[in-house]
């Protein structure tokens, strides 16, 4: 299988400079709180799966640096092996893999754990590779050349998300009809039974859910989930896609999630018994 040689972009940042990293070829800045706050959890593993060694070097002594444990696969049926014997908390994934590519490698790994966090890697202007990577969970992604500081910041921003801590601006539970969104243990029930969400559609759900009936940007929902300053607004497209499918009744004709033309979404609230719209929450009040 032939492979394209993408270089690692390193980006060295100034001395003294406070100014967030930003990756000029990738989707989305770095905020400065994200590039501030080191990650605060247990460490945590981070397998990477890249079968370019030169790379792979470069990200796990970032990695490592930061205080990860990180761990390499050069193809997919090693890290799907190197998954099932000791389980990661988060796995960096490239899409062109000898073997099996990444994205079978993701929906494999879906399939076993839906809550693990994916942060796929993909080449420069293969925005088909973006989306394919987005419709089978990945929660963020980091386009080639990239800096490893930047993927750094990024591993550490979607491990936080994925804690089971409140998010600022969410609401702590929210019942929604029979939806109900549990922000701080990060749990979702529909009919109770458990709806089982990737960090980033939970996190967009919350959000939006949180927020009812206001129309909500698309570069709005990319700076308050993805915390991006700017990006490929299709990552949120994809998203709101899958949450449908995994709230709505009917997904194409959703009720809850609403598209908004020429704006964005809204979360319109499920009415009750008496035609009146249903939202209690709780944590803030008591």
């Amino acid at each position: 299988m032939l492979r394209r040689a993408i270089p690692v972009h390193r980006i060295a940042r100034p001395a003294h400079s406070d100014q967030p990293l930003r990756n000029p070829h990738g989707p989305g800045g770095v905020r400065p709180e994200q590039a501030a706050a080191p990650y605060a959890g247990p460490m945590a593993r981070v397998l990477v799966v890249d079968d370019d060694l030169t790379v792979a070097e470069v990200v796990l002594g970032y990695l490592r640096r930061d205080g990860f444990e990180a761990a390499h696969a050069a193809d997919g049926f090693e890290a799907l092996r190197i998954a099932a014997a000791a389980p990661p908390d988060l796995v960096v994934l490239d899409l062109m893999l000898p073997g099996i590519d990444g994205l079978e490698v993701c929906r494999r790994l879906r399939a076993e754990r839906p809550d693990l966090p994916v942060v796929m890697l993909t080449a420069l202007g293969e925005e088909e590779d973006r989306i394919a990577g987005l419709e089978v969970g990945a929660d963020d992604y980091v386009v080639k050349p990239f800096s490893p500081r930047e993927l750094a910041l990024r591993v550490r921003s979607v491990l936080r998300r994925s804690e089971a801590v409140a998010t600022p601006g969410v609401t702590d539970v929210v019942v929604d009809g029979d939806l109900r969104i549990d922000t701080v243990a990060r749990t979702v029930t529909l009919g109770g039974a458990d709806v089982p969400l990737t960090t980033r559609e939970f996190d967009l759900l919350a959000f939006v859910a949180s927020h009812p009936g206001k129309a909500l940007r698309r570069e709005d929902l990319l700076r308050e989930v993805w915390g991006w300053e700017f990006g490929d607004q299709s990552t949120v497209t994809v998203h709101v896609r899958r949450v449908r499918e995994k709230v709505e009744a009917d997904p194409a004709n959703p009720t809850r999630l609403v598209t908004v033309w020429g704006v964005g979404y809204r979360w319109d609230p499920a009415p009750d018994s008496s035609g009146e719209a249903l939202r209690r929450t709780y944590g803030d009040d008591g």
